[in-house]
């Protein structure tokens, strides 16, 4: 079985916002088209235009409708990909030691020339992370995209996973989780970032931003009547400057 390092140096993983979130998938597709050659390639579909679809994603989303406490309902989208779990059961269930934590940053990943697809791994994830690729025999996960993180000819701001690169709201962060002065860590502790299913003891390292509450009065999202010309001022420029002025300056 594979050992876990005692201590990692850092703990590189993902912070996600479900407020804002709006479940394009644009985070799944660009995963695909980056790893599909990168570091675990190819990612294997099997009839994707048909009925019967089957193939390898490092990142799903899943959709749910949520009834809150006043009977009010709001739809809440779900990225779910490999938590990189400081105590990850994938890695140490794995007889051939292909399944391993990287002691220098934290990230979990799969030596494929020495997995040898018994599944172990996805059975022991409590979180169904692990992708089994059934054209190669062997198991695939996320990776944080290290192919692209760690690319010195890519620019600084350019060397985050592809998932977060190309989310357009805004709702993906990528960074040490390890070191409290990070902003992942400074915007988890902010919002109240939880890690997913903590009962199961596995320590993710990735965190989820919850929710703001709805807001349903115009008092809660900047009283229209705040935004509306006083009497007397209506002339064009003026109002409008104003108007400009209050709605960038909330």
């Amino acid at each position: 079985m594979t050992s876990l390092p005692t201590a990692t140096e850092k703990k590189l993983g993902l912070v996600i916002d479900l407020d804002i979130c709006v479940g394009c998938h644009a985070c799944a597709v660009n995963c695909k088209e980056w790893n599909t050659s990168g570091h675990s390639a190819p990612l294997t579909d099997k009839n994707p235009y048909g009925g019967d679809p089957a193939g390898v994603w490092f990142n799903r989303i899943h959709t749910f409708e949520v009834r809150e406490d006043d009977g009010a309902g709001r739809t809440v989208h779900f990225p779910k990909s490999c938590l990189h779990c400081e105590a990850a059961p994938c890695v140490t269930v794995c007889p051939t030691g292909a399944s391993y934590k990287r002691e220098e940053d934290g990230i979990v990943l799969v030596n494929a020339d020495t997995c040898i697809g018994c599944k172990l791994c996805s059975w022991a994830c409590p979180y169904g992370a692990r992708e089994y690729d059934e054209s190669a025999g062997v198991m695939k996960k996320c990776t944080l995209c290290i192919d692209k993180i760690y690319n010195e000819t890519l620019r600084p701001e350019s060397r985050v996973p592809a998932c977060v690169s190309t989310c357009p709201a805004g709702a993906r962060h990528f960074g040490d989780l390890g070191d409290p002065e990070s902003e992942v860590s400074k915007l988890s502790a902010a919002r109240g970032g939880y890690a997913l299913m903590p009962e199961q003891d596995c320590k993710p390292v990735n965190r989820y931003l919850p929710p703001r509450p709805k807001k349903k009065d115009a008092a809660d999202i900047g009283a229209a009547n705040q935004l509306l010309p006083k009497d007397g001022d209506l002339d064009g420029a003026g109002f409008l400057a104003r108007l400009v002025d209050r709605v960038l300056s909330r």
